[in-house]
């Protein structure tokens, strides 16, 4: 008999999740800043980063699948949704002035948002809000906050009506 999954089957799996998203927006960003290749940087975070300690630190456990997807759905998509991150931008500050970890911050989660409806669009935005803090300051972290909220209520208008 099937039970229902408990608090703690679903806290991990959100951890793991959350490590899967920190995992893509770093691999998104060495490919953006080594001009590494989507298949290379798969390999290498899955064998070297994820769920192993690099450099004294712990690198937790992600979700491979989801990790990949984020990954590779970005790099396909992004002809795609750099035009809908660049709108929602203030035109003086386009997407290619933004930082680089930042960008891959906002690719995976407008990636997210447009491709990955099983995830509610509130749990993608605070998430990409959480990773981008990992690396910068806590004002651009509002920023990243503020464009994939506009993108969310652009691209799932329907979750926020009601």
């Amino acid at each position: 008999m099937a039970t229902a999954p408990t608090k703690d089957k679903d806290a991990r799996k959100a951890n793991k999740r959350g490590a899967a998203r920190l995992a893509a927006v770093q691999a998104l960003y060495q490919m953006d800043m080594a001009s590494t290749g989507v298949n290379e940087i798969l390999a290498e975070f899955e064998s070297h980063w994820i769920g192993r300690e690099v450099e004294g630190e712990q690198y937790l456990p992600a979700e491979a699948a989801f990790f990949r997807d984020i990954v590779t759905g970005v790099v396909r998509e992004q002809g795609r949704l750099d035009p809908l991150i660049d709108d929602a931008l203030q035109k003086s500050w386009p997407l290619k002035r933004i930082e680089a970890v930042l960008r891959a911050a906002l690719r995976a989660g407008a990636y997210e948002l447009d491709h990955r409806r099983d995830v509610p669009a509130r749990v993608v935005v605070s998430e990409y809000a959480d990773v981008a803090a990992a690396f910068v300051e806590r004002d651009e972290t509002g920023m990243v906050n503020a464009v994939l909220d506009q993108l969310a209520r652009a691209l799932r208008a329907q979750e926020f009506t009601g």
